[in-house]
């Protein structure tokens, strides 16, 4: 087994058992950094693994949270079983919308499209009563599956974010590894000898952005049934921006970057806010977090997931380890002649 899996795999039991040793606080936390894992997700499909730079994720972000609440009873708690996909297609449908426009453009051009459309959902939302307003809007009740699941109690709602974040992590690792992912690989790499190869890479392009809009929304979803409340700040800029500090945080083109990503740089939020630790400086958290995030990405280049290899590095030395690199695929070669010749 890799020791990415094994890590990962560690990880997903360290969040399930998490709730027998903490609180309501930190049930609440980790919650709270699970949803942002799976918002991480959805922007590493895009940025990561078919190299479109999106910064309008939070507008898909925060239609599954205002869709969470509007489509909600006003008086009752609404049924999981269709509030939460409606909450995942309402996303999904405008990203649709969304890509099929901007994936006409690229570059910076591609991330301003992507960042005008984020705007339009904020003001729509922030000058209308239609969305509350600057104010938001709460939800009354919070979603139910019958008699099984109440999303008001947080160990329930703490199982079922893990749930998604393990669902969706697992569903996007296989979608990479499968042909469409290969595809996106190669548009990420060199999308014009795709073209030359015979492939339409607009349709993949449009596929995974609209996949990665619905993985917002249920973000976007889980956010708005955890906190109770939307409000237009989850559409802002800023959003977009945070999810994308996120995965480059983590380390870029690996799934288990952008959960690692999403933890810490929640952790680090929460430490730089922290009084206890800061005293006085704790209400300037923006800079000591901005300062340690532009020392993460000039010492670790590859993101927090490369630390393992750097510290192998410094630890064996650079020429160790190519030779090593070497003697492994020597023997690989020497196998691979063997094998042919019998």
């Amino acid at each position: 087994m890799k020791a990415s899996m094994v890590f990962v795999l560690a990880c997903f039991g360290a969040l399930a058992l998490w709730p027998l040793a903490a609180g309501a606080y930190g049930i609440d936390l980790v919650s709270k950094i699970m949803v942002y894992a799976i918002f991480a997700l959805s922007l590493e499909l895009l940025v990561g693994a078919t190299g479109l730079v999106c910064f309008g994720q939070a507008g898909f972000f925060g239609i599954g949270a205002y869709a969470a609440v509007m489509l909600s009873p006003a008086s009752d708690a609404g049924a999981l079983l269709w509030l939460l996909p409606a909450s995942m297609l309402i996303a999904g449908l405008y990203a649709l919308v969304v890509g099929a426009l901007s994936l006409r453009t690229k570059g910076v051009y591609f991330i301003m499209v992507t960042l005008a459309f984020a705007q339009m959902a904020y003001y729509l939302v922030h000058d209308t009563p239609w969305g509350g307003g600057s104010d938001g809007i709460y939800l009354t009740a919070k979603p139910v599956l019958g008699s099984l699941l109440d999303l008001d109690q947080p160990l329930q709602l703490y199982g079922v974010t893990l749930f998604c974040l393990v669902a969706v992590f697992g569903a996007l690792a296989l979608l990479l590894r499968s042909p469409f992912g290969r595809a996106l690989a190669g548009i990420r790499v060199n999308e014009q000898r795709m073209r030359a190869t015979g492939f339409s890479t607009y349709p993949y392009k449009l596929a995974a952005f609209t996949l990665s809009g619905a993985i917002a929304g249920l973000a976007g979803f889980l956010f708005a049934v955890k906190d109770g409340v939307v409000n237009p700040e989850l559409m802002a800029w800023h959003q977009s921006g945070a999810v994308l500090v996120m995965i480059i945080l983590g380390g870029l083109g690996h799934l288990r970057g952008a959960l690692i990503g999403a933890f810490a740089f929640a952790l680090l939020q929460e430490l730089f806010k922290s009084e206890a630790v800061f005293g006085a400086f704790a209400k300037h958290w923006h800079l000591g977090l901005g300062l340690t995030i532009i020392a993460s990405v000039a010492l670790l280049p590859k993101g927090l997931v490369g630390l393992p290899a750097l510290w192998r590095e410094r630890l064996m030395g650079r020429g160790a380890l190519q030779r090593a690199g070497a003697a492994a695929d020597t023997a690989t070669d020497t196998t691979a002649t063997e094998g042919g010749a019998a």
